[in-house]
């Protein structure tokens, strides 16, 4: 006698099922309760996102507005600081809203924020250990724009490079040279600076002119000569300081001119022009390198030759 075999018979839904599935998913659309709470939700995280727009409106706004107030002091730091400070304190702001706008719209979602500060804690501490460099990039960037090291504009070096200050961020530096090449410097590899635009620049001239000439006289003609020259980057009058040095075949005579920061090169040029043609005009020599050939003539006899 053989036995029957059992066989599986697969799992149907019965219509009781499936009318069951349905009124649940039309209760769930249907509950007014737990639309009111969405919606609520809804318009509350829309709230954080617009109230944190306007914070950093406003103060963004705010900030601009005590800067620029203060363009005037007494050594006229703070115009160059606008920009620099400005965008800083604008960053700053930023950042710290919108961490507090995404710690906002988590508890919304009913989510313990209590782990996530303790862990960001963790994470921050552990990041600040391997990017040691990083830190002191963004620790050294805080002090160069606190004590006003530089600002955005200034003319500096540092090391080898030497620029136009362009941006100044928590990281890097960047300077642009007067060729139009970019240095990106990162803050914590600047050890030393020179800044050429916290106060006025002063063009150095030395001029030259042979032991044979009238030295008061010359002077006397520089002296008169650079009286008259004006120009829109000078702050006083050039003068002369007299014989600085005796060299091997001139009489060095020193004029100073001081002038608005980092515009000494542009009112040198025109100093020496002015003054290389007024000793022309009044036949002083300025001396300059001269060559003497010697070449042997048609006899044997040696000839000379002077350029």
């Amino acid at each position: 006698m053989s036995e029957e075999v059992p066989v599986n018979e697969e799992p149907t839904i019965n219509e009781e099922t499936i009318s069951g599935i349905w009124t649940g998913i039309q209760d769930w659309f249907m509950n007014e309760e737990m639309w009111i709470a969405i919606a609520i939700g809804a318009i509350r995280i829309l709230l954080i996102l617009v109230i944190g727009r306007v914070i950093i409106w406003a103060v963004n706004k705010l900030l601009n507005h005590m800067i620029l107030n203060r363009t005037t002091t007494r050594l006229h730091i703070e115009t160059r600081r606008v920009q620099t400070v400005g965008r800083l304190l604008k960053n700053v702001v930023n950042y710290v809203v919108y961490f507090i706008t995404l710690l906002l719209i988590l508890s919304e979602f009913h989510i313990n924020l209590g782990p996530i500060i303790a862990g960001a804690g963790v994470v921050g501490l552990a990041i600040g250990f391997g990017a040691q460099s990083l830190v002191k990039d963004v620790i050294t960037g805080f002090f160069i724009i606190l004590e006003d090291q530089f600002s955005v504009g200034d003319f500096i070096q540092t090391g080898t490079f030497k620029g136009t200050v362009e941006v100044i961020g928590l990281r890097a530096t960047r300077l642009t040279s007067w060729t139009g090449e970019v240095y990106i410097i990162p803050n914590g590899s600047i050890v030393e600076v020179t800044n050429y635009s916290l106060r006025n620049s002063l063009a150095v001239l030395d001029v030259s002119i042979a032991y044979e000439e009238d030295i008061d006289h010359a002077t006397e003609i520089i002296k008169n000569t650079i009286e008259h020259v004006h120009h829109e980057n000078m702050t006083k009058t050039p003068e002369v300081l007299g014989v600085h040095a005796l060299g091997q075949s001139e009489v060095i005579i020193r004029v100073i001119a001081e002038c608005l920061p980092n515009t000494h090169f542009v009112v040198a040029r025109l100093l020496n022009a002015e003054i290389k043609k007024s000793l022309d005009a009044h036949g002083i020599e300025i001396p300059y390198p001269k060559m003497v050939t010697y070449y042997k003539g048609e006899r044997g006899g040696a000839q000379q030759d002077g350029a």
